[in-house]
C-alpha cells in the first residue's frame, strides 16, 4: 500500500509575509485609480477611497487572525465557514472561489501583465487579432496572459520550495521598487506640483457621465465612493491567501496572524502613498481625447495605465517604459502567489468529498498538482471572456459576500466553541468586526443597485452552488467522486 503524501512545512514568517504582500500587490494599484478618479473626480476623495480601503482591509486582517490561529488548516476560508455555519456554506465559498474569485483574479492579473507588456512590446496588443470568429476574437494580449498562467502553474507543480523562492524574489523586489517610487516621486516633485494639496478643487467631487464632469455631493457622493471602491478593494484583495497554505506554514498558530497584519498594513500604506504620488504627478481630471499625458489626467490615462502616466509626468517620456517593467514584475509575482495558494482550497474540498477526488491528492513533490492544472484551465478560459473591469465586478462582489460571512464567523465560533484555543484574539472585538461588516454591506447594496449587470449574476453564481452541493453530496454517499 502506498504511503500517504503530506504537505511539507516550508513557510516561515518571511515567506508567509511574502505570500500575503505578493498576492496583494499585482496590477490593481497601477490601473484602478483611473476608474476611481472617474467616479469621484478630485484628489481629496481619491485619497479617501484608498484610506477607507486601508482601514477596511486592516480591520479584516485583525479579525481574521483569530480564525487563522484557531483553525490552522489547509483551505482557509473554506474551513472557517464550514466550522462556523455548515458544510454547505464552506462549499458555496469553494464553488464561488473556484468559478469567480480566485480564477477571476488570476485571469485579471494575467491580462494586466499582458497589457503592460504591450508597452514594451507593441506586438502584444488587443488590436493584434490572431483569430477572428465574428463574435469571438483572440488577440496577442490574451495569448500572453494564458502563457503566463500556464508557466507559473508548471513552476508551482514542482514543489512549495520552488514556488516560495519565486514569490520571495518578486515580492520583496516590487516592495522595494514601490518604496523607491514613493520617495523619489515626492522629493523630486516640483513646487507647482505640490500645490495640489492647497488647490481649490481638492475636495470638489465629480463623476464622469458621457465624458462630461458632473458634480456630486451628499448621498450621491457616498454612492460614487462605493462604486469607486470596486477597484481599490480588488487591488487590496488576496490578503488572506496565506491561510490556504496553513499546513505548509511553520508554527501556523502564530506565524499566519503575524504575516496577515504585517503584510496588509505594509501594502495598504504603500498603496495610499503611491496615490499621493499620482496626484502630485498628474491632474485627477482630464479629457478623453487629450493630446498629452497631462491633458488626459488620471481619469483618462491611456488604457488606464496611471502608474506609467505618473512617472511620465514626473520624469518625462524616457522613464515611461521603466514603470511598465515594474508592473510586469509586480503582476508576475502576484499571480505566482495566487496560483500557489489557490489549489489548496479545492484540495480541502476534495478531502471532504465535495470536489473531484484527484484534486485532493498530492503529487510526489508534495503539492496538489492536479488541482493546480484544473485552476489553470479555468483561469485561461476566463481570459477569453469580458474585459478587465468586468472581471473586477464579478470578483469584488462575490468576495464581499464571503468577507462578511467569514468575519461574522468570529462571533459564531465564540458562541459555538468557546473552549477552542485562541492563540490570537481579534483586536478591537466586537467593534472593529462590526464596522467592517457594516462597510461591506453598504458597498454590496450600492453595487446591487448601481452595477446590476455583473453583481446580480455574481449573486446567481453563489446561489447556483446550492443544488450542486446536494448533487455532490448525493453522489458522494454512493462512493467517491472521481474524474
Amino acid at each position: 500500500m502506498a504511503t500517504e503524501r503530506h504537505f511539507k512545512k516550508s513557510l516561515n514568517l518571511f515567506d508567509s509575509a511574502a505570500i500575503t504582500m505578493g498576492s496583494m500587490i499585482g496590477s490593481g494599484i497601477f490601473i484602478v485609480s483611473a476608474d476611481i478618479a472617474r467616479n469621484v473626480g478630485s484628489p481629496g476623495w481619491l485619497l479617501v477611497v484608498w484610506a477607507v480601503t486601508t482601514l477596511m482591509t486592516v480591520l479584516a486582517a485583525l479579525s481574521y487572525g483569530e480564525l487563522a490561529s484557531m483553525l490552522p488548516h489547509v483551505g482557509g476560508i473554506y474551513v472557517y465557514l464550514k466550522e462556523a455555519y455548515s458544510p454547505l456554506f464552506g462549499f458555496l465559498y469553494g464553488w464561488t472561489f473556484f468559478l469567480v474569485i480566485q480564477c477571476g483574479t488570476i485571469a485579471a492579473v494575467a491580462m494586466a501583465f499582458a497589457k503592460f507588456t504591450g508597452v514594451l512590446l507593441p506586438v502584444i496588443s488587443e488590436q493584434n487579432i490572431l483569430l477572428d470568429l465574428g463574435l469571438f476574437k483572440f488577440n496577442t494580449t490574451q495569448l500572453l496572459a494564458i502563457m503566463m498562467i500556464l508557466f507559473l502553474t508548471w513552476i508551482n507543480t514542482r514543489g512549495i520550495k520552488e514556488g516560495k523562492r519565486v514569490q520571495n524574489i518578486f515580492t520583496y523586489s516590487k516592495v522595494f521598487i514601490l518604496l523607491a517610487f514613493i520617495v523619489i516621486g515626492i522629493f523630486v516633485a516640483k513646487a507647482t506640483q505640490l500645490n495640489v494639496f492647497h488647490s481649490p478643487g481638492f475636495w470638489e467631487a465629480s463623476k464622469i457621465v458621457d465624458n462630461q464632469q458632473v458634480p456630486v455631493s451628499g448621498f450621491s457622493l457616498i454612492i460614487a465612493i462605493g462604486l469607486a471602491m470596486v477597484g481599490s478593494i480588488f487591488a487590496a484583495d488576496a490578503w488572506y491567501n496565506i491561510t490556504y497554505t496553513s499546513d505548509e506554514v511553520i508554527n501556523p498558530k502564530k506565524t499566519i496572524a503575524r504575516s496577515l497584519f504585517l503584510g496588509t498594513l505594509t501594502v495598504c500604506l504603500i498603496y495610499f502613498l503611491v496615490n499621493v504620488v499620482y496626484i502630485i504627478a498628474l491632474p485627477v481630471r482630464g479629457i478623453p481625447d487629450g493630446a498629452t499625458v497631462m491633458e488626459r489626467g488620471i481619469q483618462f490615462a491611456t488604457a488606464d495605465r496611471v502608474a506609467t502616466a505618473a512617472i511620465y509626468g514626473i520624469f518625462g517620456k524616457n522613464t515611461e517604459l521603466l514603470m511598465a517593467v515594474v508592473v510586469v514584475i509586480s503582476t508576475f509575482g502576484c499571480n505566482n502567489g495566487i496560483i500557489l495558494s489557490g489549489a489548496r482550497v479545492t484540495y480541502a474540498m476534495a478531502k471532504d468529498r465535495l470536489f473531484f477526488k484527484k484534486t485532493g491528492e498530492l503529487s510526489k513533490t508534495g503539492v496538489p498538482a492536479f488541482g493546480l492544472w484544473i485552476q489553470a484551465i479555468w483561469s485561461t478560459l476566463l481570459c477569453l471572456t469580458g474585459t478587465y473591469s468586468q472581471l473586477l465586478d464579478y470578483v469584488v462582489f462575490a468576495a464581499l459576500l464571503f468577507y462578511i460571512l467569514v468575519i461574522f464567523a468570529v462571533f459564531m465560533l465564540r458562541i459555538k466553541h468557546p473552549e477552542w484555543e485562541r492563540p490570537y484574539k481579534a483586536f478591537g472585538f466586537p467593534v472593529f468586526p462590526i464596522i467592517y461588516i457594516a462597510a461591506c454591506l453598504l458597498i454590496i447594496i450600492i453595487l446591487l443597485i448601481y452595477k446590476p449587470l455583473f453583481t446580480w449574476p455574481g449573486l446567481g453564481i453563489v446561489i447556483s452552488g446550492i443544488p450542486v452541493y446536494y448533487l455532490w453530496k448525493r453522489k458522494s454517499h454512493k462512493g467517491p467522486v472521481t474524474i
